[in-house]
């Protein structure tokens, strides 16, 4: 892997936080120090992270390393794909428009709802009963 940092940027998706950094290199994922396919092990994971990277054709220029915690395996690999897409965003502006249309810019701000006191859940009640 090639010291010098083309980019970094952050990826966040329910409770994972996703610190992505770019590198020079032939299309290497490392995620907490492990390959892509073996921190996630399902396909559908891997697609997940790999979207951005296959959008924009350069799979195979970028060694991309990343430090995830939080959250659950479908949350960090989503956090993931956010990161490298800001990622490579900072490396080429001109990739903007693509990465916007298929939506890979926009943060999921969707959490989990608190529960409420004197609810059963975060929206559920109780069983009334009128007699």
């Amino acid at each position: 892997m090639s010291i010098d940092i083309v980019s970094s940027a952050t990826g966040r998706r329910k409770t994972a936080i996703a610190r992505t950094r770019l590198y020079a290199g032939s299309g290497q994922i490392e995620i907490n120090g492990r390959p892509m396919e073996q921190y996630f092990p399902r396909k559908t994971l891997q697609m997940i992270v790999r979207q951005p990277l296959v959008l924009t054709k350069l799979a195979e220029q970028y060694d991309i390393k990343v430090n995830v915690c939080g959250g659950g395996i479908a949350g960090q690999a989503e956090a993931v794909r956010l990161g490298i897409a800001r990622a490579l965003l900072q490396a080429d502006a001109e990739l903007r428009p693509a990465l916007k249309h298929a939506g890979f810019l926009t943060r999921d701000a969707r959490k989990k709802e608190r529960k409420k006191y004197g609810l059963a859940a975060a929206r559920a009640r109780f069983q009334y009963s009128k007699r």
